[in-house]
């Protein structure tokens, strides 16, 4: 420089310095005035000739570079705005920046000059100031891990939730590729979502797996948007938590899930096989309590083996009966109950319910009412399971039901032409909170004020809600105590057949 040009540049009254870019790619200052050390707060041995990493702090850095590369491939001035950490004395509003060409119109040197605001600007810096610290006291106090990366998806940012989380410092991660930290197998992926993310500044959410420190792999969920800044710099911010947790607890919810299901499927199937094995044997000893009973190869002896044998028949009927129960629920729930459709006769088959029920419902002293509608149509259904939920339902309600009460099974159309059957009875109902538990597979409930509870497996009401639920029909139960229990059955109306002319 000429003493006339050096002295005008001594001179200025704001910070000037000249910039020239290495072959390595750094950038070094060759000269500076004296407001321009002030700037940064240093003296001339610590800037002239110094790559401008080594006496400003990162982000400074970081901003100034990448914004000489905006002037250097332009080649044009470019204006940037100055940053609140700056550890010198004199504050200006921002930069010009202008390259300086050689003869071949390459880019020499670049010239750095202070700008200052025309107008008083001292209580509109001092909000902006105020706002940048309180966005950076944010920035560094959230407990959620922030990352920022500019459009070489370089880390620029990073706070110290991000830090604790993973534990990589901040000078391994500032100015790393932040894929770098991620698996191996997710990494192109990340790559070109990063692209595809600041190149259109989409928001976008997702999982992704994170190396720690110690080598250890992280579930991380993240979040990140698009930042544009001045001379349309372009940075994607990240905020990440660590979700490892949830993600073992979740895996284990599902192992423990899936080895229950696994259990029960095995229960069921255990004794939907099972079937033949028990029934054999109670057929047996019916068969042959009977035969003693009949005396069929001649007279028992004395009169205690009849009492006897008949409490052995009796015992092994009951077996019989809630060992039925027990493998009809099972074949339900290991998927092995076949469903045989055809048309049915709803009226005569609660005709022939009523009369298979009427001897028991006549030693318990019950009555047994039917109102079945005139002209009812048939159903399209399986006979046999429907014939087995009326009668778990009569049952049901005459052993809820005392001496004198009465039984009625109704059935009739609904608007939809779907069909209706209830059972009510006038027992003494179930007590509130407890229906949903009836429902239950063994899921007895005491009956009324008792705190008894009725003889059986309590699978009479689950096994009829199941099949019926076979038939895509719907079973609900109301009940007050002290008053009685209705029991609806519901059969959908593509189920209602036309009535025959």
């Amino acid at each position: 420089m000429s003493k006339e040009y050096l002295k005008f540049f001594n001179e200025m009254r704001i910070p000037r310095f000249i910039v020239k870019q290495t072959s390595d790619g750094a950038y070094c200052v060759e000269a500076t005035n004296q407001l321009g050390l002030d700037y940064f707060g240093s003296d001339e041995k610590q800037v002239v000739g110094q790559n401008i990493k080594k006496f400003m702090n990162t982000e400074n850095a970081i901003h100034f570079e990448q914004s000489f590369e905006v002037a250097i491939s332009k080649k044009r001035s470019v204006t940037i705005q100055s940053l609140p950490s700056v550890p010198g004395t004199v504050r200006v509003h921002g930069f010009y920046i202008s390259p300086i060409l050689d003869e071949e119109g390459n880019v020499e040197y670049l010239d750095v000059i202070g700008q200052f605001d025309v107008a008083d600007q001292s209580i509109v810096q001092r909000e902006r100031d105020d706002a940048i610290s309180l966005l950076t006291s944010i920035f560094e106090v959230s407990e959620v891990g922030i990352v920022v990366t500019d459009v070489n998806a370089r880390v620029v940012r990073v706070n110290d939730s991000f830090i604790r989380t993973f534990g990589w410092s901040r000078d391994e991660l500032v100015n790393q590729e932040v894929i770098s930290i991620i698996t191996p197998d997710e990494r192109e992926l990340a790559r070109r979502n990063h692209e595809e993310y600041i190149r259109s500044g989409l928001r976008s959410s997702g999982e992704m797996k994170i190396i720690r420190k110690d080598g250890s792999v992280a579930n991380a969920l993240y979040t990140t948007a698009t930042l544009e800044l001045s001379q349309k710099r372009r940075f994607q911010v990240t905020t990440v938590m660590d979700i490892t947790l949830r993600k073992q607890m979740e895996q284990s919810l599902r192992m423990a899930k899936d080895q229950a299901d696994a259990a029960n499927r095995a229960k069921s199937v255990f004794l939907a096989n099972m079937s033949h094995e028990l029934r054999t044997p109670m057929n047996a000893i019916l068969g042959f309590s009977e035969m003693m009973i009949k005396e069929t190869f001649g007279p028992l002896g004395h009169e205690k083996y009849k009492e006897y044998i008949g409490d052995v028949h009796s015992s092994a009927r009951h077996l019989l009966s809630i060992i039925n129960e027990v493998l009809d629920m099972s074949k339900i729930e290991a998927g092995r109950i076949e469903v045989d459709e055809g048309e049915m006769d709803v009226g005569g088959l609660i005709e022939s319910v009523m009369r298979m029920m009427d001897s028991r419902a006549f030693g318990s002293n019950i009555r047994l009412v039917t109102k079945v509608d005139k002209d009812l149509p048939n159903i399209k259904a399986d006979q046999r399971l429907i014939r087995q939920v009326l009668i778990n339902l009569v049952t049901n309600a005459m052993k809820f039901s005392e001496a004198g009460k009465t039984v009625t099974v109704s059935a009739y159309m609904l608007d939809d032409r779907g069909m209706q059957i209830k059972v009510s009875d006038q027992g003494k109902g179930i007590p509130d909170g407890k229906i949903e538990q009836a429902m239950e597979p063994f899921g007895q409930v005491t009956s009324g004020e008792e705190n008894s509870t009725i003889e059986g497996t309590g699978l009479g009401l689950p096994l009829a809600k199941a099949m019926v639920d076979l038939h895509d029909g719907t079973l609900h139960i109301e009940s007050e105590v002290g008053k009685g229990t209705d029991v609806f059955v519901t059969f959908p109306a593509y189920r209602t057949l036309e009535r025959k002319q």
